[in-house]
């Protein structure tokens, strides 16, 4: 064969085998899968939960090899179907629909509700409760002060008169004071005397009359020895 033909022919070989060869190099693999289930789980996931039926539903999405396994509880056979039928998308060849159907699923969402709204009204209950008795704690501080302050103030007067009335009686029947011309007057639990008495020896003894009766404090002598 001519060597320049051959060549030719040689050239136009490699030519024609470089594409295949590139195209070999990126191609997969013949033992090598591109999946892409990853995303059909999150999609099943995501209708399930936009379904007014389901979206309260605890149930879980596995797809692998374009079949999808759906798990968990539900309320009823119609809410089992329901999500069989939802994950039929795109992608999926076969779904495994392996969800129980436990009646007492909705019970127990429907009480815990429930249950926290009657919490919640309890402890609103407790606070207005709370909140009600400091006020009439308040109220009645506020109360007993007013009255303690007007026994005070009634206390004050009833003690200047009461004393007043108590050393004039003392001071009656006392001998050494007989023929005395005593007045008596009293300010703020201070006893004053004015007027005459016999002798310094009366005089002593109505100050110490006035002295030892209960609530004075200080005795004021104006008193002067004379006659009547």
């Amino acid at each position: 064969m001519n060597p320049t033909l051959f060549s030719a022919f040689a050239i136009a070989a490699l030519v024609a085998a470089a594409p295949c060869a590139q195209a070999m190099q990126h191609a997969p693999g013949a033992g090598a899968v591109v999946s892409s289930d990853k995303p059909l789980d999150k999609q099943i996931e995501k209708q399930l939960k936009a379904d007014p039926s389901l979206k309260h539903a605890n149930i879980h999405v596995s797809v692998d090899g374009g079949v999808a396994t759906l798990t968990g509880t539900v309320a009823t056979d119609a809410e089992k179907s329901r999500a069989g039928r939802l994950a039929r998308i795109g992608g999926v060849t076969r779904v495994d629909n392996q969800i129980l159907v436990d009646p007492s699923t909705r019970t127990r969402g429907t009480t815990g509700k429930v249950e926290d709204k009657t919490k919640e009204g309890a402890e609103k209950t407790k606070e207005g409760a709370k909140t009600v008795g400091e006020k009439t704690k308040e109220g009645a501080g506020k109360v007993w002060d007013k009255t303690k302050q007007g026994v005070g103030k009634a206390g004050d007067e009833t003690s200047d008169a009461y004393i007043l009335s108590r050393v004039k009686t003392r001071f009656a029947g006392v001998d050494v004071l007989k023929g005395s011309d005593i007045n008596v007057d009293c300010d703020k639990h201070v006893v004053t005397l004015k007027g005459t008495v016999p002798s310094e020896a009366a005089r002593a003894r109505a100050v110490e009359i006035a002295k030892g009766t209960e609530g004075v404090r200080e005795v004021v002598d104006h008193l002067t020895v004379g006659p009547k």
